[in-house]
């Protein structure tokens, strides 16, 4: 049997939001990902630390409406470490055996 092979910088719940709404798009600006993800800034900044520090994410910092914004994208290393980890959490859901809602394990 393989072992799950997760990407840790990913995985984090946060992150993996993140690199699921980059994957769908060219680039985001700070605050619409910040929304989506329901997360304060220090939180949404310490996120794109991490995916920065692994070469996931571009940030490129632009004035607009008199505002300096962020704006964020996917490297091609971080698509592939998305799509990879995704692939994994596919792999493993596709040889769990579905239970009904309110039944299967109980601890």
């Amino acid at each position: 049997m393989t072992i799950p092979r997760f990407d840790p910088v990913v995985h984090a719940p946060g992150r993996l939001q993140i690199c699921a709404i980059l994957s769908a798009a060219d680039e985001a600006e700070f605050a619409l990902l910040r929304d989506a993800i329901k997360v304060s800034d220090s939180v949404m900044s310490k996120h794109l630390k991490q995916l920065e520090e692994a070469g996931y994410v571009t940030l490129t910092k632009a004035a607009q409406d008199g505002r300096q914004r962020t704006w964020l994208s996917l490297t091609a290393a971080g698509r592939h470490a998305f799509a990879a980890h995704v692939a994994e959490l596919q792999r493993l859901a596709s040889i769990t055996a579905p239970q009904p809602l309110g039944q299967g394990f109980s601890g």
